[in-house]
């Protein structure tokens, strides 16, 4: 069957993903065996830095693009690994190794729907295969780094690891640096203004502020403070300057730009983004591609967390083999089962709208 030819091939390609160390930015080996697996099938590819990509056989400038997207990078093994991260075993169903949850089942799935439809020619999208980079750290040379060299994006399949559920919407991010400035005076003494102290009302504000505007799928937006200093070390100093970070996850409800005018008009601190690229995301539930998924069974949800997703402009849904729970945990597995529903479920919803 044509699917087992696709199965065999994907979680060959899986195992070797996982043999070859790929760290954020240091993916030079999967680059080069993702590439080595296109052109052994006679696939043209082209390749940025570390992220491939290919195209359809019978490509027409005239028609639509789909992207298939997923990412070839890992995390740090997690240092509670029993087992050689590196090392493709399979046991019990399961194939072990970092990587092969997040996102390597879903990058292998993909890959194969890719071939699938590679040599038709009576599809009403183009497809465009991207394997990238750096999307662990959400890195500037990653699927970013390429989108300029991509033609124009009509929807996008970001494979992650959902069950092969429908991730209809996906949380922005924005990261705040926030500055509170006193007057350094001796602790002993009534001098000085407590930039601390100065701080307390914003992280109030932080602590206790709904956004009106709640999502359908995502729910409201969240704010919480993470990380708080001071640059004095001396216990007997009034300190003149705090510093705070402050994790923003923002709904498709409100742009990245709305939230920060809102926070900025509320609190006394300097509020600096560290970027405004993490943005919201999502899909109309009338979209073809979930009107298909529904009809096969698929259920739909807000992701709550961050995936290139973001940095893709356009329509986009979030979807692959796998489970979101067992992504950057010791001894990460997939089931060879997912991998295999995976490719069926890609291959069965796009054959309803291509």
């Amino acid at each position: 069957m044509w699917n087992q030819k696709l199965y065999d091939d994907a979680v060959t390609l899986l195992k070797g993903l996982i043999s070859i160390p790929s760290l954020s930015r240091e993916e030079q080996g999967t680059a080069q065996l993702i590439a080595d697996f296109l052109k052994e099938r006679n696939i043209p590819h082209q390749q940025h830095l570390n992220n491939i990509w290919a195209k359809n056989k019978h490509f027409d400038p005239a028609k639509p693009v789909i992207v298939f997207n997923s990412h070839h990078d890992t995390v740090k093994p997690n240092p509670q690994y029993t087992r050689d991260p590196f090392s493709p075993d399979v046991a019990d169903g399961k194939l072990y190794g970092l990587g092969s949850n997040d996102a390597g089942g879903c990058l292998v799935s993909l890959i194969a729907t890719f071939l699938h439809f590679y040599e038709r020619s009576d599809m009403a999208y183009n497809i465009v295969l991207t394997a990238t980079a750096e999307e662990e750290i959400s890195g500037v040379n990653g699927i970013e780094s390429i989108l300029s060299q991509l033609p124009a994006i009509e929807f996008a399949i970001v494979g992650e690891p959902t069950q092969t559920q429908l991730a209809t919407a996906e949380k922005g991010l924005m990261v705040l640096d926030c500055t509170v400035t006193g007057r350094a005076g001796h602790a002993a003494r009534d001098e000085g203004e407590n930039a601390l102290y100065k701080a307390m009302p914003d992280l109030e504000w932080f602590r206790t502020f709904h956004f009106p505007k709640v999502s359908d799928t995502l729910g409201p937006v969240k704010m919480s403070v993470t990380v708080i200093n001071t640059s004095n070390k001396a216990h007997n100093v009034v300190p003149a300057d705090c510093t705070f970070v402050v994790d923003v996850r923002v709904t498709e409800q409100y742009t990245l730009e709305e939230v920060l005018e809102i926070i900025r008009a509320n609190v006394q601190c300097d509020v600096k983004p560290r970027s405004l690229r993490m943005r919201p995301s999502g899909i109309p539930p009338e979209h073809p591609f979930v009107q298909a998924g529904l009809r096969h069974g698929k259920t739909t949800y807000g992701s709550p967390t961050t995936s290139d997703q973001a940095l893709i402009p356009g329509t986009s849904i979030k979807m692959g083999p796998g489970d979101s729970a067992r992504s950057h945990t010791a001894d990460e597995y997939i089931y060879l089962d997912e991998v295999r529903q995976g490719i069926d479920s890609y291959i069965k919803l796009l054959e309803e709208i291509l």
